[in-house]
């Protein structure tokens, strides 16, 4: 089986991280840079079913099937990843911790099997690698303290409503 595990340091709070990972209307700005997912339906509340939605591209219909499995608020976030119908899901897990500095957060994507299933987490892993490291840095720049995307923030969305 193969998996992506990410770990970065963000000089922010939990509080600040998780509303940035969690807010439907902020999700779309670090989601594949801002050219990605829209969260449609998503509420951090185990049981809920969501989809991620984005532009289509060949062999892909642009949507993700989920539907969260655990939440603790600002320490962890866990949902079920299903990208093409049919397929057996496999699982997301957002880890939260307090550091003197900020937080760290670590994005753990499990469940991939066979070849098909090797290249699918090489190609996420390297998109998800540029999410943490461009886009949810750029984003958590341009919120307040309270996890508010400031008015005037520079930060342009990118994704087709």
């Amino acid at each position: 089986m193969t998996e992506i595990e990410i770990v970065r340091d963000y000089r922010h709070s939990p509080h600040k991280v998780w509303r940035a990972v969690t807010d439907p209307a902020l999700i779309p700005y670090w989601t594949s840079t801002g050219k990605g997912a829209r969260a449609v339906g998503f509420e951090p509340v185990a049981g809920n079913q969501f989809q991620f939605v984005a532009r289509p591209m060949p062999g892909w219909r642009g949507i993700v099937d989920c539907t969260v499995l655990e939440v603790r608020e600002r320490e962890l976030l866990r949902y079920t990843w299903v990208g093409a119908e049919g397929e057996e899901p496999s699982y997301v897990r957002y880890e939260l911790e307090p550091r003197p500095e900020g937080t760290r957060f670590t994005y753990r994507h499990t469940g991939f099997t066979g070849a098909g299933g090797f290249v699918m987490a090489k190609l996420l892993g390297s998109v998800r690698r540029k999410m943490l490291t461009t886009g949810l840095p750029a984003l958590l720049a341009e919120l307040d303290d309270a996890g508010a995307l400031r008015p005037d923030a520079p930060l342009r969305l990118h994704v087709k409503p």
